[in-house]
């Protein structure tokens, strides 16, 4: 699984770092997601499908989410 996040689309919630803190951070200066590991390790996997169900402005992109993490 491939991870984006769409920054126009980001309104700094937090919930993507609450829920995945070693995928995600937050900018410092405007408080939207930032991705620390676009191609995340198979142990974060529920943790980052978490987080893209819980993201209130739907900004976090999963490109061929039914693939195995490496």
């Amino acid at each position: 699984m491939r991870i984006t996040v769409d920054a126009g689309r980001c309104v700094g919630s937090g919930m993507c770092v609450y829920t995945a803190g070693e995928v995600f951070d937050q900018d410092e200066d405007d408080g939207r997601a930032i991705v620390l590991r676009p191609e995340p390790p198979a142990g974060t996997r529920d943790s980052v499908l978490r987080a893209v169900d819980l993201c209130p402005a739907g900004a976090i992109v999963l490109s061929d989410p039914g693939a195995p993490a490496p």
